[in-house]
């Protein structure tokens, strides 16, 4: 394969644009009561949804939703505020799924849907995604909007008074609602009988869904991560720790283990065997499946730069092809919804089955896998054989900022030396994390060694200039 640089422009995430101050490449992300995600910011956030949100004389209506976090109250209040003092309602479901929000969204006609989250972040982050009425995320150009609102303060004089303050409800039923969503989702014809599933729930918002459906679907389920205390969301444990999940496949002699992260929007699959099985093998598996079934939209997979070209391989004996996009589901989503592609996701589980959701859902994606062991009657095992990664290296470094690539030449020319070793066997790709205060350099060639060794060179030079 010929060798490759993804170069971050200044957001980040490719490109060259200006930095964004607040809107990174899911939503709004930082330690909560901490710049970015202080109640004050949060408030405004609010306000400036409720204005862009109407479109007519209607009462508008956002859907609240958060994970287990201690700091979700906090900003689920002033989230709350926000809105309503522009005249929005706002229903509130409580812990409940990212993809979940996504859904009732569009199902209960609401105007927005608003996820309080740090996903796969520690406790002491927090987060909010915003979704339109159509169920999708909002695109750069209405983040952009957003920030302009707050920036300039266009906004603060529009002040509803009386009867047209918004209100607040409590949605109690909202997690029935899903959980029947999911179910439906699962093949008619198939049953989880006889199956014993470990199911771990990373002490997040998928604690009560994800093991009610399985169970309601017939399965045997084992539960982990599911008694959150506000603290424990994806400590050691979730999609991001499946070490505890692949011990309790073995000690129960589980047929599959199965883990999402604090948001549930992602998955990772363990097998019987007690081996972590990835988002791209997971799309490789359900690829051939969709093509067996004559259901892959164009026989293209859309996935992320981040993808192993394993996954490539794995699927060009179907004729499928591979469309790459920026890293983050909502660019791979923007992509399928550009050019009518139906399957996408991510190596670090997103996996966006477009046909029946709108954004990365675990516990749907979960399901889909499960239909693909019952109609075939082989373990997980024996499905995962189609992908044959190559040898990759994920190394994370922590820096102060976050600058244009180009501007480091230093960091360039470690870059470029690493791609002249490599040749046309490898690939280097360097992008900054769009949630995180940290680059990401991976590289992938035929010697695993030797990619460590190459991207410690190309860590050792960032650590140089950013940290």
């Amino acid at each position: 394969m010929a060798a490759t640089n993804g170069k971050s422009g200044k957001n980040g995430n490719g490109g060259s644009e200006a930095p964004k101050k607040l809107f990174g490449t899911d939503g709004v992300r930082g330690v909560a009561n901490v710049h970015p995600m202080t109640a004050e910011v949060v408030m405004q956030l609010g306000r400036a949804l409720g204005y862009l949100i109407r479109n007519g004389n209607h009462r508008h209506r956002v859907i609240v939703g958060k994970d287990t976090r201690l700091s979700g109250y906090l900003i689920e209040q002033a989230l709350s505020a926000g809105i309503m003092s522009m005249g929005v309602d706002v229903a509130l479901v409580g812990p409940l799924p990212t993809p979940a929000i996504a859904n009732l969204t569009t199902s209960m006609r609401a105007d927005a849907g608003a996820v309080i989250s740090a996903s796969h972040n520690p406790y002491q982050d927090n987060g909010i995604k915003f979704f339109w009425r159509d169920g999708f995320k909002l695109p750069d150009e209405t983040e952009s909007k957003i920030e302009a609102m707050i920036a300039e303060g266009t906004i603060d004089h529009l002040r509803p008074t009386a009867t047209k303050i918004g209100g607040a409800v409590r949605l109690d039923d909202a997690g029935g609602r899903y959980i029947v969503f999911l179910k439906n989702t699962f093949p008619r014809e198939l049953t989880l009988e006889g199956l014993t599933l470990v199911a771990d729930c990373a002490n997040g918002a998928a604690y009560k869904v994800l093991p009610n459906v399985l169970e309601e679907l017939g399965a045997k389920v084992i539960k982990l991560g599911v008694k959150p205390d506000g603290r424990n969301i994806n400590d050691k444990c979730g999609a991001l720790h499946p070490e505890g999940l692949a011990a309790a496949v073995l000690k129960n002699k589980a047929h599959l283990g199965i883990a999402v992260d604090g948001d549930a929007d992602r998955l990772i699959v363990v097998d019987e065997k007690g081996e972590t099985v990835d988002g791209d093998a997971i799309m490789a598996i359900c690829t051939g499946e969709l093509i067996r079934r004559k259901a892959l939209a164009k026989k293209t997979l859309v996935a992320t730069v981040m993808s192993n070209v394993g996954l490539e391989r794995a699927v060009a004996p179907w004729g499928v092809k591979v469309v790459r996009t920026k890293v983050g589901d909502r660019y791979v989503v923007e992509e399928m919804r550009k050019n009518g592609y139906g399957f996408g996701g991510e190596q670090s589980g997103h996996l966006v089955f477009l046909d029946h959701a709108t954004t990365g859902d675990g516990t749907l994606a979960a399901l889909q896998v499960l239909a693909v062991l019952c109609r075939q009657g082989r373990p997980m095992s024996e499905l995962k054989k189609i992908f044959e990664p190559v040898p990759q290296t994920l190394l994370n470094v922590v820096v102060k900022q976050k600058r244009d690539l180009e501007d480091l030449p230093d960091v360039m020319k470690a870059i470029r030396d690493v791609e002249k070793k490599l040749k046309a066997d490898g690939r280097v790709l360097v992008r900054f994390s769009g949630t995180e205060p940290k680059a990401r350099v991976l590289i992938e060639g035929p010697d695993a060694k030797k990619n460590k060794a190459f991207a410690e060179e190309i860590g050792d030079a960032l650590v140089r200039a950013l940290a």
